[in-house]
């Protein structure tokens, strides 16, 4: 597979979300890290905000986006809050699971909820089996098995669906 790139200008790229610049408010981005694409509604695009500790769900082309979880600006860990999240992955129900890598857990948000329960971790840095540490991405099987790439620890932990 290959992508079109003007290897003397490398101006192939289209702008799809953000703008040059960043910083909290719903036209820019502010550190994106993980991006999952939901083909379903719209083409849409959910994007974690790393330094702008949000998740932001963005319509290609569009102007802004909207804040979706997290405050954007705002590093916390109640279960309002996000603390540097990365990786996101979005289920066939449109629950959104989001790597809260500053939090040490991951957290799910139903659909149309802001408001998460920590189904990974503990809050807490460790190297326990129910802890992670600065964990950055995750993936599921196809039954839904969660697998945690729990980076500072130097390893992928595996967790059963109940």
């Amino acid at each position: 597979m290959r992508y079109l790139i003007n290897s003397s200008t490398g101006d192939n790229g289209t702008l799809v979300a953000g703008r040059n610049g960043t910083d909290n408010t719903n036209i820019s981005l502010n550190g994106p890290s993980g991006i999952h694409h939901l083909s379903s509604i719209n083409n849409d695009l959910f994007i974690t905000n790393y330094a702008g500790h949000s998740v932001m769900r963005w319509t290609p082309g569009a102007s802004s986006g909207t804040f979706v979880a997290g405050s954007p600006g705002v590093a916390g860990s109640n279960s309002t809050l996000l603390n540097q999240p990365r990786g996101i992955k979005i289920d066939n129900y449109l629950n959104m699971f989001v790597v809260d890598s500053g939090n040490h857990r991951i957290q799910l948000f139903c659909v149309n909820n802001q408001t998460a329960t920590t189904i990974v971790g503990t809050g807490i840095a460790g190297n326990s089996s129910m802890q992670l540490n600065g964990p950055r991405s995750i993936a599921f099987d196809t039954n839904m098995n969660m697998y945690v790439a729990d980076t500072l620890n130097g390893r992928v932990q595996k967790f059963l669906k109940l």
